[in-house]
């Protein structure tokens, strides 16, 4: 089953991609690894632990994984050519006290394994910031091998 299909199966419409927030491209490729620049979840502020919920902020999580599969569409063509997803850093705007990024990074995580089965499993880091842009509540930021 294709990509599209399993999409399709799913009820799952990638969005739109936005325009950069500054002087970078949204995706870099050196051989067959594909390297996403950090993407957030729109216009969408909060700080996690202090006025946003971790099932809130998984759900913005999940919402960005949707960008950054539309980046990988737009950049291969097909997500078909997607061979892995290696690598995936999430950072979470943190209250100080808070310690759940990993369940608020598990929205993307989950959306990628649900789309592209095993292909879609990956090494991860989840790290809380102080802030991040716009006060953005997640931003996520992945590695890819693609077929040559």
């Amino acid at each position: 089953m294709s990509v599209a299909d399993r999409l399709k199966e799913l009820d799952i419409t990638l969005p739109p991609l936005p325009g950069p927030a500054g002087n970078y491209v949204p995706a870099v490729r050196t051989g067959n690894l594909l390297y996403l620049s950090g993407k957030g979840p729109g216009d969408v502020k909060g700080k996690v632990g202090q006025n946003m919920t971790t099932e809130e902020a998984y759900k913005h999580a999940r919402t960005v994984g949707l960008v950054l599969l539309a980046v990988m569409q737009d950049e291969l063509g097909s997500l078909d050519k997607v061979k892995r997803i290696v690598k995936v850093l999430g950072m979470v705007n943190s209250a100080p006290d808070f310690g759940e990024q990993p369940k608020v990074i598990n929205g993307c995580s989950d959306l990628f394994v649900e789309v592209l089965g095993d292909k879609g499993r990956h090494a991860r880091s989840a790290v809380g910031m102080g802030a991040l842009p716009s006060g953005i509540p997640v931003e996520i930021e992945v590695i890819v091998e693609v077929e040559g």
